[in-house]
Formats: structure tokens, C-alpha cells, sequence
């Protein structure tokens, strides 16, 4: 008999259903974060490339600081029974740097832009999903991911909020001010 009942198996939609539900509530705080920001003048928009810089910087020098361990205890107490539901908490609960990247990013887009972004953004998810399930059985693939995304990530970052700034000219408005 197997060890594992029907109700605490793990299946893979599960997974995908959650990482799509924790992200969807991401994109959607974003867009409403975007759309409240686009009140301020567009070269002073770009200030909030200064976000990921900031998150970048702080990756880089401390390193990931969520503490996974105490989202899982809390989400094995029985609050959250389904699994993707834990799956779309976990997402949504790690996801707030995300908020703090797709702000700024998405406030340099058109519409039409912005529309592209976020359908990329969703199937995306499937990709990420189906890489993530086929690299699980390879160890070695995981332990260089985990190795070296603590530099890559950050460099990520901190790239994104220069393109923020560059792109919405907040480097020309500051010198402006310097200058004046």
C-alpha cells in the first residue's frame, strides 16, 4: 500500500494552478501600483528604478532572506490544505520584491506594451513550471542554480533599475538639478 493518501499527494497542476494564482495577484497589485503612478510627472517616474537597485544591492550584499522554513511551518498548520493553495501563498509571500521590479518597469511601457509584458509574463509561468518539474531529477543543475543565482539576481536587479532610470531620464533630470 502506498505510504501516501490521495489527499496529500503532490501533483504537478497543483503546483502550476498555485504558482498562476499567487502570481496573478502579483501582476494585479502591479498594475494598480503602475496606474496610481503614472500621476507623477514621467522623469521622476523613473526615481522608482531606484527600487531594484536597492534590491539588488541588498541581494547581493545579504543575500536571500526569506525565511522559507517559517512560511512552510505556518502553511503545514492545516490553514492552507490544498496544495495550491500553500503553492500560491508561497509565490505570492516571496513575491514582493517582484511588486517592487514590475512597478517601475511596467510604468516605462505603452499600453500595448504593457498588454504584451504581462501575456509574456503569464506563459512564461507555464515555461518556468515545466523547466523547474524537468530540472527537479537533475541535483547538479539545482546545486549550480542555487550557487550562482546569488550573483546573478542581484546583477539583474540593479540592471533593471538603471534601465528604469535611463529610460524615463531621471539621470538627465538629476543632473539638471545639479546643475542648476
Amino acid at each position: 500500500m502506498n505510504a501516501q493518501t490521495k489527499s496529500n499527494r503532490i501533483y504537478p497542476k497543483d503546483i502550476v494552478i498555485g504558482q498562476y494564482l499567487g502570481f496573478a495577484l502579483l501582476v494585479l497589485i502591479s498594475l494598480l501600483g503602475t496606474f496610481g503612478v503614472m500621476l507623477i510627472p514621467e522623469k521622476w517616474v523613473g526615481l522608482l528604478g531606484l527600487i531594484p537597485i536597492y534590491l539588488g544591492i541588498k541581494l547581493f550584499i545579504k543575500g536571500e532572506d526569506e525565511d522559507e522554513g517559517a512560511i512552510l511551518s505556518s502553511l503545514n498548520s492545516g490553514r492552507f490544505n490544498k496544495l495550491f493553495m500553500s503553492v500560491a501563498f508561497i509565490t505570492f509571500a516571496n513575491g514582493g520584491d517582484n511588486i517592487g521590479i514590475y512597478v517601475p518597469y511596467f510604468t516605462t511601457l505603452s499600453v500595448n506594451e504593457l498588454v504584451i509584458t504581462v501575456i509574456i509574463f503569464f506563459i512564461m509561468v507555464a515555461v518556468w513550471c515545466f523547466v523547474g518539474y524537468r530540472l527537479a531529477s537533475f541535483r547538479h543543475v539545482s546545486e549550480v542554480l542555487e550557487k550562482y543565482g546569488r550573483w546573478i539576481i542581484p546583477i539583474v536587479f540593479v540592471g533593471l533599475g538603471v534601465y528604469i532610470m535611463a529610460e524615463n531620464e531621471t539621470f538627465s533630470a538629476l543632473l539638471s538639478l545639479i546643475n542648476y
